[in-house]
């Protein structure tokens, strides 16, 4: 009975690394498409917040999982042997230690809070992201896949790549998770839903495709509405949406990112997508937090009208 407890348990751990592996590996293949330097370095980069996810949700045991789907990514298109290991172990370690500062600042993964909003994008995507860009760059000038010249741009595409993949992706896993089969919702809550989906859509479309970065500012009355409606679901869901959608208008150089230098178009679009994140992030968690805060006051008036009502019988 105890080693057959025991081969389950090994059993759906081994599962549960192999599936890591296999969606880390897919959505590097999806990342791969947006490439801009080398074949290696994306706008976005979807793995890191899948791989932060599932070390807040199974634990770190899951990081072997994260390091076979890096390896996996990494050896059909490094320069060598050896800089595939570097990229790998430093794609592996990054997030591994977004997750240790996580769980040391106190996280909790519902985000129901602005401190666990704030950690993170601060502990979580900017600081825990720097060894995955600094190893990788590192290693593609080290064996000369990338110019010496060109680590620092390198080295920020890479960074601000990673960091976006924890800011997009891995809140929209986790509220995914916690999504549960909707009871009691009227017609005009599933209305304004479409409604806000349709129109985001519509809206960011539309300013990626034309040109000038002067409209882009269009889309953020949609994320504030997404939060303020939805909170952590409604804005997860379109900020991905949002940076999807431009991302894909770089990559064809459309609207803002038409006839621009890498650069030029780097700064755009991190600056739009990282500010599209954060506000929407951040706004649900303020809204959520004020929501609990509000059910909690009502709560405890309603046990305090109770307790005087029960004295005065």
């Amino acid at each position: 009975m105890v080693d057959s407890a025991r081969l389950r348990r090994q059993t759906a751990q081994l599962l549960t690394v192999l599936a890591v592996a296999v969606c880390y590996y897919a959505t590097a293949r999806l990342g791969l498409l947006q490439q801009l330097v080398r074949g290696q370095v994306t706008p976005l980069w979807p793995p890191t917040g899948i791989a932060l996810a599932a070390l807040l949700v199974l634990g770190v045991r899951s990081w072997p999982g994260i390091a076979l789907g890096a390896l996996a990514a990494n050896v059909t298109i490094g320069p060598s042997v050896l800089p595939v290991l570097v990229i790998a172990a430093g794609n592996t370690a990054a997030p591994v230690c977004s997750h240790l500062l996580l769980r040391r600042a106190g996280f909790r993964k519902e985000l129901d809070r602005l401190r666990d909003a704030l950690a993170l994008v601060f502990l979580g995507a900017l600081a825990g992201m720097l060894i995955s860009a600094t190893a990788g760059t590192g290693a593609l000038v080290l064996s000369g896949a990338v110019r010496s010249a060109d680590f620092w741009p390198t080295w920020s595409v890479w960074w601000t790549g990673d960091a976006m993949g924890v800011m997009v992706v891995t809140p929209f896993l986790l509220v995914l998770r916690r999504i549960r089969r909707p009871y009691g919702i009227g017609p005009a809550r599933w209305a304004e839903a479409a409604a806000l989906a349709v129109c985001t859509v519509a809206v960011t479309v539309l300013v990626t495709d034309t040109a000038g970065a002067s409209l882009l500012f269009l889309v953020f009355p949609f994320l504030i509405w997404a939060a303020f409606r939805f909170e952590r679901a409604g804005a997860a869901c379109c900020a991905l949406g949002v940076s999807t959608l431009a991302i894909l208008a770089a990559g064809r150089m459309a609207g803002p990112f038409d006839h621009h230098v890498l650069l030029t178009n780097m700064i755009t679009l991190q600056a739009f997508n990282g500010t599209a994140a954060l506000t929407s992030l951040l706004l649900a968690a303020v809204v959520t937090e004020r929501n609990s805060t509000y059910r909690e006051i009502k709560r405890l008036c309603v046990q305090l009208a109770e307790k005087v009502t029960q004295q005065d019988t």
